[in-house]
């Protein structure tokens, strides 16, 4: 009898032990989460704390702007966090998409860098070439950071293109090209309108900018979200993943990678 009941006790160990591993399984949830460039040091951060919580972020990595949407709208990503509300506003319209954001996280100045021994806006001369991203939201938003900088005039449009440039004292070749090849570009040409992330990859000192992007009332749109497909807004892990995004604790993170060129947003007042 006494035989029986430690192999009786065993077996029952044995099941508890299997179910435990099996409610541990199905209670993790993995969560593909849409990027663009190479620096994951703020997600892998985010990661972490998820992990406690049973949620388990998988970084999938894009090399050009047109892919995370087309991908979450097909569904091979969860969620992605790479784009800016006018970026996602103007997506959705051209391809009949219904992506939401549900949260923000940052806002990323873009900034001008100078190349060929450029060191300051002054230092720019007639006949220069500039380079600006090509994709339609950031080409728009360069050449309104020319305009700010007082390198070119522009007529008033939503989105402006070099078709709209009204004065252009100097001359200059504004030349778009892919986002990814601007920081490439440095080396041949005057000066370069850089995304943040693509700064980033490319080493770029922030410090070495001639001109930054002014954060103001008109940086709204800028501001860099966490977007999901229509039918996921609500959904309470993505929710989960949203707060855990927005703490004190990233915006220690940020500071501490990157200064100002990664500005909290979620709760940031524009004037």
């Amino acid at each position: 009898m006494k035989k029986l009941l430690v192999i009786a006790t065993a077996f029952l160990a044995v099941l508890t032990l299997a179910a435990c591993g099996s409610k541990s399984a199905t209670t993790t949830k993995t969560v593909k989460i849409g990027v663009v460039g190479t620096d994951d040091r703020i997600w892998n951060a985010i990661a972490k704390k998820a992990k406690k919580q049973n949620i388990k972020i998988k970084l999938v990595h894009f090399t050009d702007y047109n892919q995370p949407n087309a991908a979450l709208k097909q569904g091979s990503i969860d969620l992605n966090a790479f784009q800016h509300y006018y970026f996602l506003d103007q997506w959705n319209k051209s391809n009949k998409g219904t992506i939401k954001a549900i949260g923000k996280t940052v806002i990323a100045p873009i900034r001008l860098y100078g190349g060929k021994g450029v060191t300051s806006i002054k230092g720019i001369k007639k006949g220069s070439q500039i380079v600006i991203p090509n994709d339609p939201t950031n080409e728009g938003r360069a050449l309104t950071l020319l305009q700010t900088a007082g390198l070119i005039t522009l007529k008033k449009a939503a989105l402006p293109t070099p078709n709209d440039i009204t004065k252009n004292k100097l001359n200059l070749k504004i030349v778009p090209v892919d986002a990814s090849q601007t920081a490439r570009q440095l080396s041949s040409v005057s000066a370069a309108v850089i995304n943040d992330s693509t700064a980033q990859d490319a080493k770029l000192d922030s410090k070495d900018a001639i001109y930054v992007e002014p954060v103001n009332k008109a940086s709204k749109q800028w501001i860099n979200i966490i977007a999901a497909n229509k039918k996921d807004v609500n959904n309470k892990t993505y929710q989960k993943i949203v707060k855990l995004y927005q703490t004190e604790a990233t915006k220690k993170l940020l500071k501490k990678y990157y200064g100002n060129e990664e500005i909290p947003a979620w709760d940031i007042t524009l004037k």
